[in-house]
């Protein structure tokens, strides 16, 4: 290599990346320097894998959580004197089923009540539905195991048969054929007061939706049934409507709320679920914010590689300068040695990471199988799987954000190479 060729080669030039290249190639003399390399690397690496891992899993989770949700409940809920009165109760349900974007409007009986089998108790949420309507909630209807809705809604009063919930049956130890008692807190009054109501049920099915929250606590019974055991006569608590767009439930209440009349009132799934979601999303923001902290704190590990990279160096360094090689020249060759370093880290963490989510289930298997200890309690999380959702556009932002960090992590050392004077470097040579 000539001074000439120093001289004339433009930025980032072919014999800058070869030499910055070797500087990274691993030698005995500077097996200091490759050691340090390896675990700047690697920390990269596993730092990048970790923060792509847990915003995946944390995007899984809500998605998880909000499809069962918005599967198991309404988009917007009407309520007020409308659903007294059978009649303009049957109107107002036509109109909001015409409305645009409605693709089910249900009227509810929901009451708070109790299960007991077996000698055992719980309390549970009671729901009163038609069994037309109840066919029409997929996530219900297409998950019933064992048992069916055959029975369900047929003879007197829409029949005495119930679904109950998979995790609250095996709470009461009870299965499709066994009678389980419902007690309602609202009953027949006597001359000391109000006294709870009682009837024994048969258990037509078993529900199961992946979700603790409603797989332990909810009964379905037919909705003329639920109006005379909660005292309802032919009123309903609430009309539930699905849209074919849950997220435009807030653009679309004032049109439901028009066609529901005006002594209704029109709530939406983020009115009921607001604090539960908001906690999700700060607890997003702060996870996120923490482990990119962490990446940037692993890309500094490429400081103290590169501080004894120059040092050991510094004759290179001095022989470059001599030849014609300029300032920014040595400033390119250090900053290309450390931040190769970095974007590789960066770019084997992104790997790392999605090979994980896309083979969370295997893994969560085998660690369960070699701990023996359940690593996502169904208790704890409500769902009953570990999910992962890869957000590509925050997967990208990640690669970006992390190889920034190590370009500012290497800045300083390259800044500090180029700045050698090629007299004091080879003084003592």
């Amino acid at each position: 290599m000539t001074e000439a060729s120093l001289k004339t080669a433009g930025p980032f030039s072919l014999w800058e990346r070869s030499i910055a290249l070797r500087y990274l190639r691993a030698r005995r003399r500077d097996g200091g320097v490759a050691l340090v390399s390896i675990i700047s690397f690697i920390g990269v690496m596993l730092a990048v894998a970790v923060l792509i891992i847990v915003m995946s899993v944390m995007n899984g989770f809500r998605a998880e959580l909000l499809g069962r949700i918005l599967g198991f409940n309404g988009h917007l809920f009407v309520t007020g004197q409308v659903l007294n009165d059978p009649p303009g109760r049957d109107a107002a349900i036509a109109r909001i089923r015409a409305a645009p974007g409605v693709i089910q409007a249900i009227p509810l009986v929901e009451a708070q009540g109790l299960v007991m089998s077996q000698g055992r108790i719980a309390p549970a949420v009671i729901r009163g539905v038609r069994r037309a309507d109840l066919e029409r909630i997929r996530l219900v209807a297409d998950n019933i195991r064992p048992g069916s809705i055959d029975g369900f809604g047929v003879g007197e009063y829409g029949g005495e048969q119930i679904l109950l919930g998979s995790r609250l049956a095996a709470d009461m130890d009870a299965r499709p054929g066994d009678a389980v008692t419902l007690v309602s807190p609202v009953g027949g009054s006597t001359p000391f007061g109000t006294t709870p109501r009682t009837k024994a049920y048969e258990v037509g099915g078993l529900f199961t939706v992946g979700m603790s929250q409603y797989d332990e606590a909810y009964v379905y019974m037919p909705l003329e049934q639920a109006q005379l055991f909660f005292s309802r006569e032919q009123a309903v608590d609430v009309i539930e409507i699905k849209l074919a767009d849950p997220d435009r439930a807030e653009a679309l209440r004032g049109a439901v709320a028009r066609a529901a009349g005006p002594d209704a009132t029109v709530t939406t799934w983020r009115d009921r679920n607001q604090a539960f979601f908001g906690a999700l999303q700060v607890e997003r923001n702060v996870m996120r914010m923490i482990l990119m902290l962490i990446v940037g704190i692993a890309a500094m590990n490429i400081v103290t590689g590169l501080i004894m990279l120059v040092k050991n160096k510094g004759r290179d360094i001095a022989i470059l300068r001599t030849m014609g090689a300029s300032r920014g020249s040595i400033l390119r060759i250090f900053f290309m040695a450390g931040a190769a370093i970095g974007v590789a880290g960066a770019l084997t963490g992104v790997v790392v990471g999605v090979l994980f989510c896309a083979y969370i289930d295997p893994i969560q298997g085998f660690v369960e199988w070699a701990t023996g200890a359940n690593v996502f309690n169904a208790d704890v999380y409500f769902l009953s799987h570990l999910p992962a959702k890869i957000d590509w556009g925050e997967v990208g932002a990640i690669t970006i954000f992390s190889s920034l960090m190590s370009f500012i992590a290497t800045l300083p050392q390259a800044w500090h190479a180029s700045r050698l004077d090629p007299v004091e470097a080879l003084r003592y040579e």
